[in-house]
């Protein structure tokens, strides 16, 4: 737009200047000939110009006449030059505001498809902004194929993701009813009297790979599910789950503490198996003795809720974290290990948890081995009763927990701004739990 007023400026200049050449050419420098009354002619103030009949010198009559003609010259010349500057003003603001008015409404559709897409892009579950349409109206110009061939990419998205989640959905269901009659015949063998050794072990094993089969099958129906918005929510408080799951998972190859501060937030239960997740996680892929997990909650300076797992282990590299949100995905190193169960959807069912509920999930490698893995939700729309007597917060005075993890650990706490005491648990939110 402002390209073409420049141009019109551009040549509007340039044809006032050759107007201005052509017209100071054809001006004369002098007045040949009788000069005439001079005095009805010229408009020189404070110039004594002789009429016909007056006597004079011959050299001053043509003097005065010179300059009577440059003076009029001078006249003309300027008058065009102003006129013609401000006819090229005028001219340059209407081309302008006439440039602006015919963009506007030629890149309206434009700007109605970077709206739609930028809205998809923008949406934190996978599926959400799929079932949008541009439906642009009008002439059936080249933005209007644009925008039809935009809305049937996004009906052939739509439905490979629908598509997708069901196979996904169906197998699963399909596959729980020959895992539950294998469990079953396997069971029943093992409890006949009379059962060697052998056949005891052979059954003890072909029970463990199906729980292991069930796990997975019970890991992609999650992550199929988990992968939709979330649409009806209740109040949570990331502290109450993080209690929940601390006080459920076994001490008996990592000691996991926790340090739950206030996190409320909005959701479905499927915010208890996120954190479940991401203890588990912390548990299994740790070192072999002398492990530990810290978990954390609390809020982010933004007032968003968040909760942090920070646990030792093997150094993770950079490069591979993203990788480790993938389904399937392990850590290189973790592959050779026989002693981890988990089929590499546990990171994975956490970013799409993360995601319906309009959040994220960030994973940096902590110092000294092992992962500290961030999941930042958005606030509680209202937030719970406090007891308005004291408060506490990660970054005060208080146990080792409050500063980050237990003294010896190397796992820091995550720094959250203060909270106020959680009334309802009578402790101070600072309180750490072992199991």
């Amino acid at each position: 737009m402002l390209a073409h007023t420049a141009l019109v400026l551009l040549a509007g200049g340039l044809l006032l200047g050759i107007t201005y050449g052509l017209v100071a050419a054809q001006l004369p420098n002098q007045v040949k000939g009788s000069p005439g009354c001079l005095k009805q002619v010229a408009d020189a103030p404070g110039t004594s110009v002789p009429c016909p009949g007056d006597s004079g010198p011959p050299a001053d009559d043509n003097k005065l006449m010179a300059q009577v003609a440059a003076h009029t010259r001078d006249q003309a010349l300027n008058a065009l030059l102003t006129q013609g500057g401000m006819a090229l003003a005028a001219t340059g603001l209407a081309a302008l505001a006439l440039a602006w008015l015919i963009a506007s409404r030629l890149l309206r559709p434009l700007s109605r498809i970077t709206e739609t897409a930028e809205r998809i892009a923008e949406a934190p579950a996978a599926d959400r902004g799929l079932h949008e349409r541009i439906a642009l109206d009008g002439p059936a110009d080249e933005l209007k194929k644009l925008a039809d061939t935009f809305d049937v990419m996004l009906a052939r998205l739509d439905q490979s993701f629908d598509g997708q989640r069901r196979f996904i959905a169906n197998a699963s269901h399909e596959l729980r009813t020959p895992l539950s009659l294998n469990q079953a015949l396997i069971e029943v063998v093992l409890q006949r009297p009379g059962t060697t050794p052998e056949v005891q072990q052979l059954g003890e094993t072909l029970l463990d790979i199906n729980q292991r089969h069930e796990r997975l099958i019970d890991g992609l129906l999650l992550l199929a599910q988990s992968e939709r918005e979330v649409e009806e929510r209740s109040f949570v408080d990331l502290a109450d789950i993080v209690e929940h799951v601390v006080a459920l998972t076994p001490a008996d190859r990592a000691v996991v503490t926790a340090t739950a501060d206030e996190a409320p937030t909005t959701g479905n239960p499927v915010l208890e198996r996120l954190v479940q997740n991401l203890v588990e996680n912390g548990v299994r892929y740790n070192v072999p003795h002398g492990g530990r997990v810290h978990v954390a909650s609390g809020l982010a300076p933004d007032g968003s809720a968040r909760v942090r797992v920070a646990n030792t282990g093997p150094v993770v590299p950079r490069y591979e974290i993203p990788g480790l949100f993938e389904p399937f995905r392990r850590l290189g190193t973790q592959r050779l290990s026989r002693r981890t169960a988990g089929a590499g959807l546990g990171l994975s069912i956490v970013r799409a948890v993360a995601r319906a509920h309009g959040g994220d999930v960030e994973a940096e490698p902590h110092e000294g081995g092992g992962l500290v893995v961030t999941v930042t939700l958005p606030p509680a729309a209202a937030v719970s009763a406090v007891s308005a007597g004291s408060a506490g917060s990660l970054g005060e005075a208080g146990d080792a927990g409050a500063r980050g993890g237990p003294p010896g650990t190397g796992v820091p706490g995550p720094s959250y701004p203060p909270l106020p005491l959680r009334k309802r648990f009578g402790r101070s939110p600072n309180a750490s739990l072992r199991t």
